[in-house]
């Protein structure tokens, strides 16, 4: 008989390539923030395309980054009924997530120069912090 701890392995492995992908989009995310930021700093005129690409992907990216957490600790509770079973993993994803939310949030107030730089930082945080949050989770796997 097969019962619900069956799917449990497959789940983690699910939540791993999930947040894999998620770090794929955020670099290519970061790499058209960080041709927007290049062309501003040049005093060249904003290329429309990227700028529209990077302002609609960054929410979608945000949610389903803030989705892969959350898709952790489910997995992480059904299996052995809390949370805390993997601290550093635990902690480096909440860490992401709450810098992904703030990021968002200063992204709307974004109007001159002020809010820039923290949210060009913030971007730089995420993707810091999101390869070595994989490497603990590729620990806690095995």
């Amino acid at each position: 008989m097969v019962g619900a701890g069956d799917f449990i392995p497959y789940l983690k492995l699910l939540h791993g390539s999930y947040n894999l992908t998620v770090l794929c989009f955020f670099l290519y995310q970061g790499l058209l923030g960080l041709r927007i930021r290049k062309r501003r700093k040049a005093g060249l005129p904003p290329d429309v395309k990227t700028v529209k690409r990077h302002r609609k992907q960054g929410p979608v990216l945000a949610l389903i980054g803030v989705g892969g957490y959350l898709l952790g600790l489910t997995v992480i509770y059904l299996d052995v009924g809390h949370v805390f079973e993997y601290p550093p993993h635990f902690l480096g994803g909440s860490l992401i997530a709450s810098m992904l939310i703030t990021t968002y949030l200063v992204s709307k107030r974004i109007r001159g120069e002020r809010f820039r730089t923290p949210h060009f930082a913030l971007g730089l945080a995420v993707l810091t912090v999101y390869p070595l949050q994989a490497l603990l989770g590729i620990g806690a796997l095995l």
